[in-house]
């Protein structure tokens, strides 16, 4: 018997896209989320939320395993997720 296991991912093209709206996002998450789609490095997000760039790394660390993200370019796709959100809701 095989179980099903819930995925916060999806495939568009072949490449599989997280999606952001099926994991857990605290409002501290969303502003270091916001601030990546801007670009910002974790230097840059820390110095604007006034945290350290450490909590900045574990704030992402927390939102790649959420989102099951494990391997490849993490910032990328996370980021990727957020901007699509985004403009999803524009």
């Amino acid at each position: 018997m095989q179980g099903q296991c819930k995925t916060n991912k999806r495939t568009i093209g072949g490449t599989a896209v997280v999606d952001i709206e099926r994991i857990k996002v605290t409002p501290r998450d969303q502003q270091v989320l916001d601030l990546l789609v801007q670009g910002c490095s974790n230097k840059e997000i820390a110095g604007q939320l006034s945290i350290s760039p450490r909590t900045v790394k574990q704030h992402l660390r927390t939102l790649f395993l959420r989102a099951g993200i494990r391997e490849g370019r993490k910032r990328v796709r996370l980021a990727t997720a957020a901007f699509q959100k985004v403009e999803f809701k524009s």
